[in-house]
């Protein structure tokens, strides 16, 4: 069984605007479907709540590790069936987006990654759901960026 997910989309645009949808904190929000109550800061906290259909009002927390600009994006963000989880003591995934750019536009590489860090029993499950997730959200990216 893999401990990652990882997912890689082609976007007909410039790196800049690829890097400005992953990093602005509305931008983000209108693709994932989520409403964040700031911006992604190195280091800190971010929270908001999930609207997309089906998960509306779900709480948001993530903790931003990484904005290598326009290269690489990452944040940190629990696992939990409790939302308010503790990220540093709960299990929790990483994010890493990483833009390329290429002749036609940018390469996106999604990988979430800390699968191992959860219970057995649950680790099959929510590979499955996240694998699910993570198709849908670079479909979202994708027609956000190219609009």
């Amino acid at each position: 069984m893999s401990d990652s997910i990882e997912k890689s989309i082609e976007l007909a645009v410039p790196i800049e605007r690829a890097w400005h949808a992953l990093t602005d904190h509305q931008a983000f929000g209108t693709w994932f479907r989520v409403k964040l109550h700031g911006p992604f800061v190195v280091g800190e906290t971010t929270t908001g709540e999930i609207t997309y259909p089906g998960h509306e009002g779900v709480k948001w927390k993530s903790v931003t590790e990484q904005m290598d600009a326009p290269r690489l994006f990452a944040f940190r963000w629990p696992h939990s069936e409790d939302p308010g989880a503790d990220i540093s003591s709960s299990p929790s995934m990483r994010v890493e987006f990483r833009l390329t750019p290429t002749t036609k536009g940018t390469h996106l590489t999604i990988k979430e990654s800390g699968f191992e860090s959860l219970p057995k029993d649950r680790r099959e499950e929510a590979l499955s759901r996240n694998e699910e997730g993570w198709e849908i959200q670079a479909r979202n990216i994708k027609a956000f960026v190219e609009a």
